[in-house]
């Protein structure tokens, strides 16, 4: 047996669907009961594309996706009809609410490529920083253009951190959300501790490493965090002093690292190497010989780890030409490997 609700209110036909649903929803007196009417409004809308992208889905999934009562749904299921959203509910051990798929949502005005863009980024937004969220938002997404299939993938899972560390980025984004500064102890790549008190001002995935944008009221500068190197992480009580724009930020690093926090590393590289450097390094060939043999050149910052463990996977595929105090601090270090592995050579 199957019963289908139709919206009755004529006038909510050529609404956007937020909007047919404030005017239900505030018309009936339903806000002075609501503790919150933006977050009820919020839900609704989301049930709406929840059904649209998942079709028929029980009270009781419904309930735990929305993290309500199955009363509520069944009770946000009659204003949705109401509302003119065409509800479909059926009984039995297969029964659930649906939208006809006669419903489209506005697309406004996203065209296919800009659509697919939005999809990727968020696709892999969600695959390196897993949050209830940024999965409510690419549902909104798909649902606006479920005609047009995306043809551009973007997998970051290799960014999703440990746990620690998601916890930590949960944290961090929240004290952006609220505008509150934080403290936390940080060590840096010389194992060195210390006590740090900042507002936070974005967060950043670069190098294969999540990094926090901080700003030092004191000194009036910004500065980067490894959140990996992060430990003891609170929200205080006081506010931000400053509006930060994060293109802004962007721009004062890029300054900051092309002022000497950046070198020049020159390589001379074997050819079984291009693809590798293409791959993990963010520089060029300069000049390339008969054999396929080449030289390299990039700008990395001075203290990251990432590109020098790379280096050093090279092994005796690629020697550094410049700068001198990089060859030095290799051949020191590979010295002390050696010496530190003399014991078990037979």
């Amino acid at each position: 047996m199957m019963a289908v609700n139709m919206g009755i209110i004529g006038y909510a036909g050529n609404l956007p669907e937020r909007e047919k649903i404030n005017q239900l929803f505030f018309s009936f007196g339903s806000a002075r009961q609501e503790r919150n009417p933006k977050m009820k409004i919020d839900r609704l809308l989301g049930i709406t594309i929840y059904l649209l992208n998942h079709g028929k889905t029980s009270a009781g999934k419904l309930a735990q996706q929305f993290e309500v009562s199955v009363r509520t749904i069944i009770r946000d299921m009659d204003t949705l009809s109401l509302a003119g959203i065409p509800v479909v509910s059926a009984y039995g051990a297969e029964g659930g609410y649906e939208i006809m798929n006669t419903f489209v949502m506005n697309g406004q005005t996203v065209t296919g490529t800009e659509y697919g863009y939005i999809v990727s980024a968020l696709e892999g937004l969600i695959s390196a920083y897993g949050d209830k969220k940024i999965e409510t938002t690419l549902e909104k997404m798909q649902a606006l253009r479920k005609d047009q299939e995306n043809t551009m993938l973007l997998d970051l899972s290799a960014a999703h951190e440990n746990r620690d560390t998601n916890e930590m980025l949960y944290l961090l984004n929240h004290a952006l959300q609220i505008r509150h500064q934080i403290s936390f102890q940080y060590t840096n790549s010389s194992d060195e501790s210390r006590q740090v008190e900042a507002e936070p001002a974005g967060i950043i995935y670069k190098w294969y490493n999540w990094y926090l944008i901080a700003y030092y009221p004191r000194h009036q500068e910004y500065c980067m965090f490894k959140v990996v190197r992060m430990d003891e992480l609170k929200i205080l009580e006081k506010e931000n002093e400053k509006v930060h724009q994060i293109g802004e930020i962007q721009k004062k690093l890029k300054e900051q690292e092309e002022a000497g926090n950046t070198i020049q590393v020159v390589l001379s590289c074997k050819a079984k190497l291009k693809s590798r450097c293409r791959e993990y390094l963010n520089g060029s060939i300069t000049r390339e010989f008969e054999n396929g043999d080449f030289e390299y050149t990039m700008m990395v910052p001075e203290g990251e780890q990432f590109w020098y463990g790379v280096l050093l996977s090279f092994g005796m595929d690629a020697k550094v030409l410049a700068p001198k105090e990089l060859i030095r601090r290799m051949v020191k270090q590979c010295s002390e490997v050696i010496e530190n592995y003399q014991p078990f050579v037979f």
